[in-house]
């Protein structure tokens, strides 16, 4: 006779626990500890007292609006395709935005044919600017978006934009194809967008590049900040874009010095 296998003794409480990071793991944004509660079906409580004790050990980290994972996350060790190691990238770098310049930092991201804001920290010495026209529809009048168009391999930069029309959301807002073109060519590493989104405030924008990443990185501040050191906020901005470039994938620096 066989000797039946020992049933394996699994532990509750560890089952749970990777339940909840598995869940941020995949979140496109910071989670709750009452929604994680929710989303895995369990009481408030012991969410609350799991996402402590994940915290603790650094495999969550706490933010404003939620948890994402934190640093000792196995996927932050290598290149990761998870929309919550992606997340956690990111609100990383924006919070190390705002720490060295005051003001309210954006990432936005290309996909599937289009431009799309992902995320937002907000800094102590300017408000965000009231996004009232989504960046799907204002990348033409936005550093962030037109960082990114300048980019885009010219051909795919023309189809995206015979898919926009070119609404006139201020006074300022270049509404000419050929001049907004034209712009988008002589774009070096770094673009400046004053008032053609909203009156009163200037975006300033770098790139993040990484296999299968095209996005960018920004600030805005207003307008009437005349002691805002922009050569000072793009070498902040290069320095932050850069490292998240190389965490998202890329094989160098390239042109984001520290």
């Amino acid at each position: 006779m066989t000797t039946p296998e020992r049933e394996q003794t699994l532990i509750g409480s560890v089952q749970r626990a990777l339940s909840l990071v598995d869940i941020v793991a995949n979140s496109s944004r910071p989670m709750p500890v009452k929604a994680l509660a929710t989303a895995s079906g369990l009481t408030t409580g012991t969410a609350y007292n799991l996402v402590r004790t994940l915290v603790h050990e650094g495999y969550l980290a706490h933010e404003p609006d939620g948890v994402v994972l934190g640093p000792r996350f196995p996927g932050f060790a290598a290149t990761s395709g998870s929309r919550g190691v992606f997340l956690a990238r990111v609100r990383d770098a924006l919070n190390t935005v705002t720490d060295q310049t005051g003001v309210t930092a954006y990432l936005s991201r290309y996909s599937d044919g289009e431009v799309h804001l992902v995320d937002i920290v907000d800094g102590r010495r300017s408000p965000r600017v009231e996004l009232w026209v989504g960046l799907h529809e204002s990348a033409h009048a936005t550093a962030l978006g037109k960082q990114i168009l300048a980019e885009l391999p010219a051909e795919e930069r023309l189809d995206y934009l015979s898919r926009h029309p070119l609404g006139e959301l201020t006074p300022h807002t270049i509404r000419d194809r050929r001049a907004l073109l034209g712009q988008l060519e002589r774009a070096g590493d770094w673009m400046l967008e004053r008032e053609e989104y909203a009156i009163g405030h200037t975006c300033i924008a770098v790139p993040v590049s990484a296999p299968g990443v095209t996005a960018s990185l920004a600030v805005s501040v207003p307008t009437e900040h005349r002691d805002v050191d922009v050569p000072e906020v793009v070498r902040k901005l290069r320095g932050v874009a850069g490292r998240l470039s190389l965490q998202l994938g890329a094989e160098r620096f390239g042109q984001f010095p520290v």
